[in-house]
């Protein structure tokens, strides 16, 4: 087994690492995450040119907001209507209007677990690890360098061919990455 983790390299603007990724793309490196860019700044309309889709977060989040919701509804029903009904100047024991406060804080608090735990999920976070951190040059990626990394574990991953097209693409500092 080999330790090279992948091939990296660098480019010297932002228009040059989102043309690049138009190339990948189009060479058939399909949004997954065997292949990814690092760039100092968001580069906008990079995540689609690389052929990323849509986050999946929101629909977690809205799975949380909506559980939040009928896990309030359920709650206040059980409490009030079933297991401790109690009748206040004549009201009936449940109704939706008066623990509506329950239901929205229940609908805000499961969305935001929502949002907060599907972020980690989808991102793979913690990641206190990766291969990129052995390379020197890599430390400059926050401050002023523009890197792309094609991983060995990409199905169309061959080192003579990968090389070409990212000198193809007007790379430059192409280095192998050790595990």
């Amino acid at each position: 087994m080999s330790d090279v983790f992948g091939i990296m390299a660098e480019y010297k603007t932002p228009h040059d690492i989102y043309e690049a990724c138009g190339e990948f793309r189009d060479a058939g490196y399909s949004c997954s995450s065997k292949w990814d860019t690092y760039t100092p700044f968001p580069v906008h309309g990079l995540d689609k040119q690389m052929g990323i889709g849509r986050s999946h977060v929101p629909w977690i989040v809205l799975c949380g907001g909506v559980t939040g919701f009928f896990t309030g509804v359920a709650f206040t029903w059980y409490m009030n209507g079933f297991d401790y009904p109690l009748v206040v100047g004549g009201k009936p024991y449940w109704s939706m209007i008066y623990p509506f406060p329950i239901f929205y804080e229940l609908t805000i608090l499961f969305s935001a677990f929502g949002a907060f735990f599907g972020q980690f999920l989808t991102n793979f976070l913690p990641q206190h690890y990766h291969a990129v951190f052995n390379n020197e040059d890599f430390k400059r990626h926050s401050d002023d360098a523009y890197f792309i990394l094609i991983e060995t574990s990409h199905p169309l991953y061959d080192e003579k061919k990968t090389r070409a097209l990212l000198e193809k693409t007007g790379a430059f500092n192409i280095t192998l990455v050790n595990k």
